[in-house]
């Protein structure tokens, strides 16, 4: 069943898995850079209304899956969080200045997906889980335990 998030005029319940990566699939993203990287993924998230459903900070590549408003579109998500998280990085790292001339550390371009092909396992499994906690931890890096 669906969780629907409320606009002023609108009920809305939109999901999309975005993947990005590094320029030339540099393996940077690593220790406190990676941690920098989803402070400031939560702080563009917050200050536009997506909701962080679920999130990954690999060595090359980030994914999210995440529920944003209907006046947003899903280019304009990506353009906010790669061009704030790219800018202050690039103004907070040197090292990542002398790696990434230019000012990107992002490749062009990313993938998306929207979700909502829900079977009756994901049903099953929600009508489950009704009564657990949720866990305090949704956005991993991969190397943490």
């Amino acid at each position: 069943m669906p969780q629907f998030r409320k606009g002023s005029h609108t009920k809305y319940d939109i999901k999309v898995h975005i993947v990005w990566i590094t320029k030339y699939r540099k393996p940077i993203l690593r220790d406190q850079i990676a941690k920098r990287i989803r402070e400031l993924i939560r702080e563009v998230s917050l200050a536009n209304e997506i909701q962080i459903i679920k999130g990954h900070v690999s060595k090359d590549h980030v994914h999210l899956l995440i529920s944003y408003p209907p006046r947003l579109s899903i280019s304009k998500i990506v353009q906010y969080l790669k061009s704030k998280s790219s800018r202050r990085m690039l103004q907070e790292y040197t090292e990542l200045r002398k790696m990434f001339w230019g000012q990107h550390i992002w490749a062009r371009g990313y993938f998306a997906v929207s979700t909502g092909n829900v079977t009756d396992k994901v049903i099953a499994d929600y009508i489950a889980s009704q009564d657990e906690e949720p866990k305090d931890e949704d956005f991993q890096i991969h190397d943490e335990p």
